[in-house]
């Protein structure tokens, strides 16, 4: 966004720094094989966010006590599971529960040992699933928000981060999008109303 846009939400009180927390976790959106394949419906070339989310990750296990979590979604066959949502986005009926393309983090980011992969339904890795409690029983304070895509998943877990509470954070290098409008349109929104959108840098700085 311009620096005249800028200028006018922060003259209304609109888009202040939230700043990192004392204690971390790092949260990777749908990085699933379906969703970093361009080739597949919901899919979309990814490598660089991937690799961003490497240096991420690789910090946040280097630093120790950094809990990560993943997130995938798939459905059950008929998607039964996926409510009205499926029906606004039949290209998610690809995502099946029985397709390791779909339950399966890129291999290239895949989780280690003790992290979590939760399936979820639905946009936000909060809604219907145990995320927040494990955050809380950790004492979790900042959210580093990663993964796809922007506007969709990304967007809505934001909304959800800050809802219950934590400090989000998200390295702009480490989300993707299918398209270039609305991923930066939804990078302003998050970094004016949700959290804090920055550098994958200081994100590498601060778990150092």
């Amino acid at each position: 966004m311009s620096d005249e846009t800028w200028a006018f939400y922060r003259e209304r009180g609109i888009g202040d720094r939230v700043g990192f927390g004392a204690t971390p976790a790092v949260v990777v959106v749908d990085m699933s094989r379906a969703f970093t394949d361009p080739d597949t419906r919901v899919g979309a070339e990814a490598g660089d966010t991937v690799a961003a989310i490497g240096r991420v990750l690789a910090a946040a296990r280097e630093r120790g006590g950094v809990p990560v979590f993943f997130t995938t979604m798939a459905f059950e066959p008929d998607g039964r599971d996926g409510g009205t949502w499926v029906k606004k986005i039949p290209a998610l009926l690809d995502l099946r529960v029985d397709d390791p393309a779909a339950m399966e983090i890129d291999p290239r980011i895949a989780p280690a040992d003790g992290e979590i992969v939760i399936n979820k339904k639905f946009a936000s890795a909060f809604f219907g699933t145990p995320l927040a409690s494990q955050l809380a029983a950790r004492g979790v304070d900042t959210v580093i928000l990663t993964g796809c895509s922007t506007s969709g998943c990304i967007r809505a877990t934001a909304v959800d981060a800050v809802s219950n509470g934590y400090r989000l954070i998200v390295p702009e290098e480490c989300v993707a999008d299918r398209a270039v409008e609305p991923h930066r349109a939804n990078l302003f929104d998050i970094d004016s109303k949700y959290g804090d959108v920055v550098g994958v840098d200081e994100v590498l700085e601060y778990l150092a």
